[in-house]
């Protein structure tokens, strides 16, 4: 767990309270910074500060450099990795306004790698040019939290509640007007605020085969569904082709920048596989190259091997120092990056759907935006582009703050301020849930891992609905008599995001991107080159964007 590296302000009674931010990655603190210049702001975070999606992004942030033909080909490249299904005008907002937000970031103390002065770039995956930003190695993300964290710390109308979990949503007719929060001693907060954004991250818990951090359980996106708001590309979950898969060890990743800097893929063989597969070999799309090392595993006996990657040919550079993260776990378990071959398998890694939004954050609910992983704006398409996501979280950060300040005049928040009161707080006590949810939230991963995985079909999947569903009501009979708790918010979380998911994958009976059906193994445009709408009052269908 990253530590706390500053001291949390604490959360008092809150008048006069203009604007709720929840989730305190890099989509969430970017535009709690924009908001404040304008009105009073609260983050809630479920754990302290720096624990989130965004402190554990290793390989770099892509931004274009100088020149407008890198920011055409970013754009390019960024279509094309999102095989058929990105929305351009989101793509292109990205890779315009991201050079402006990473030095804006740079501005405010965040310190990427440098030679002699100069922003070092690196190349990964699908990306036609070098233009990834790292820090300190491979903890590009752990240096952006420091940053926004301690620039958001500084700003007198930021109030931060840490150890604090969003559990619901409140509405009058279709507009949100506050959330309900739970806090670690278990009290609840019932908050009402001018805008409410949600940046929570993904949900890559959902799966039992991970490299997201335990927050990862999709709590913003199923608070918002439940409050009515509609989900888009749920069946498009990006698996990371390169997981450490030593029996018994975490799913840390093993990022793509290894491959970035000339690592090779072996499989139990020692052949050099991806030629088979993309004439990008190790730097094809994450998708491809994911699904290249699942087929490449299975053994002759049916069972699953990992794949290696291979650094011992490199020599132009200190790999050592240029992964310093990786080597000193890969050390824990008695592992050298330059000597030995490091065993990976793919694993659930980013959420490309989301809560469905515009370009600047807005929702389908008026007074509710979303922004970062939680979102979907349709700028990954069916894939994400390495190392899009901390930018798009920078980006469309900014961009619902200033949707949010827009959308509810000054005027009106007068009048809203002169209405508010402090908080309501109730005390709950009930019976202790946790040993049934400590069975059966991992049913719960393990089913979406065996049946909504890296390949499905529609025999697994309806499998995995019967399940989801099975789970589902087992968890909610749990909630009708138990106290209000984090546990179990997040197992509700949980039931929601797999639901649409496997509603959404079943749906699509074609394969694109991070989906892939083994029983529609082609693309199918005349039907689906669109987007998949799900919400918990309506069926599945498609828009076209």
């Amino acid at each position: 767990m990253p530590p706390q590296m500053v001291a949390s302000k604490v959360m008092s009674p809150v008048r006069n309270l203009e604007f709720l931010v929840i989730g305190a990655g890099v989509a969430g603190l970017r535009a709690a910074v924009e908001l404040a210049d304008h009105g009073s702001v609260l983050v809630a975070t479920k754990e302290a500060m720096a624990e989130s999606n965004t402190w554990y992004a290793q390989g770099g942030i892509a931004v274009a450099s100088d020149d407008e033909g890198d920011t055409r080909l970013h754009l390019e490249d960024t279509i094309a990795a999102g095989d058929g299904l990105v929305y351009r005008a989101a793509a292109q907002v990205l890779v315009e306004e991201g050079p402006q937000r990473v030095a804006e970031l740079i501005e405010w103390g965040a310190r990427f790698d440098r030679d002699r002065g100069r922003l070092l770039r690196t190349r990964e995956g699908a990306h036609s040019r070098p233009r990834i930003l790292h820090a300190n190695g491979d903890a590009t993300g752990a240096e952006i939290s420091r940053s926004l964290i301690e620039f958001a710390h500084a700003h007198p109308r930021i109030q931060f509640a840490e150890w604090t979990t969003a559990t619901a949503l409140l509405k009058s007719g279709n507009q949100i007007t506050g959330a309900q929060l739970l806090a670690r001693d278990g009290t609840t907060l019932t908050l009402h605020a001018r805008a409410i954004l949600i940046a929570t991250g993904g949900a890559g818990q959902v799966y039992s085969e991970t490299t997201n951090p335990p927050v990862a359980t999709g709590d913003g996106i199923a608070i918002a569904a439940e409050a009515g708001a509609y989900l888009a590309d749920m069946e498009f979950y990006q698996f990371h082709p390169t997981a450490f898969a030593l029996h018994g060890a975490p799913r840390f990743l093993m990022s793509e920048a290894l491959r970035g800097e000339g690592a090779y893929l072996r499989n139990q063989k020692g052949e050099r596989f991806m030629e088979r597969y993309h004439p990008l070999l190790e730097l094809a799309p994450r998708d491809v190259v994911a699904r290249a090392i699942a087929r490449e595993s299975i053994g002759d006996d049916g069972e699953i091997y990992p794949a290696f990657l291979d650094l011992r040919h490199i020599r132009n550079i200190d790999l050592h120092q240029r992964f310093p993260g990786i080597s000193s776990f890969l050390a824990q378990h008695s592992l050298d990056i330059a000597r030995d071959l490091i065993p990976v398998l793919p694993a659930a890694h980013y959420l490309m759907g989301g809560i469905k939004t515009d370009l600047d954050g807005r929702t389908t609910m008026p007074g509710l935006y979303a922004a970062g992983e939680a979102a979907c704006t349709g700028v990954h398409g069916a894939n994400r582009l390495a190392s899009n996501s901390l930018l798009e979280g920078l980006v469309f950060g900014a961009r619902a703050a200033r949707a949010m300040l827009c959308d509810t005049p000054s005027s009106d928040l007068r009048a809203l301020d002169e209405s508010f009161s402090a908080p309501a707080t109730t005390s709950t006590n009930g019976a202790d849930t946790s040993t049934s949810l400590a069975q059966l939230v991992p049913q719960l991963r393990h089913s979406m891992w065996n049946n909504a995985g890296l390949l499905r079909e529609e025999s697994t999947l309806r499998t995995g609905l019967t399940q989801i569903n099975s789970i589902t009501n087992a968890i909610e009979e749990l909630a009708g008599h138990a106290a209000p708790s984090r546990l179990l918010a997040e197992a509700r979380s949980l039931c929601c995001v797999a639901s649409a998911i496997l509603n959404s994958a079943l749906a699509r009976t074609e394969s694109r991107g991070a989906h892939f059906r083994t029983d529609f193994p082609a693309h199918d445009d005349a039907q689906f080159a669109a987007h998949s709408i799900f919400s918990l009052q309506n069926a599945v269908h498609t828009e076209r964007w």
